[in-house]
């Protein structure tokens, strides 16, 4: 596997989905590639928690 740039479908950045990173995927067993990328991943995922603190 080669390393594969890919655009965070949120900031439309380009980031790099790593060929370690599509190993990872593979093994879980995931189908899709990541659409965001890791500074989104994390607003999104801090903006989730904010919603369940309340």
């Amino acid at each position: 596997m080669e390393d594969k740039t890919l655009v965070c479908v949120d900031c439309g950045n380009e980031f790099v989905f790593t060929a370690g990173e599509q190993e990872f995927y593979k093994e879980k067993g995931f189908d899709n590639e990541p659409k965001r990328c890791l500074d989104c991943r994390k607003a999104k995922k801090a903006q989730s928690n904010r919603r369940f603190e309340r």
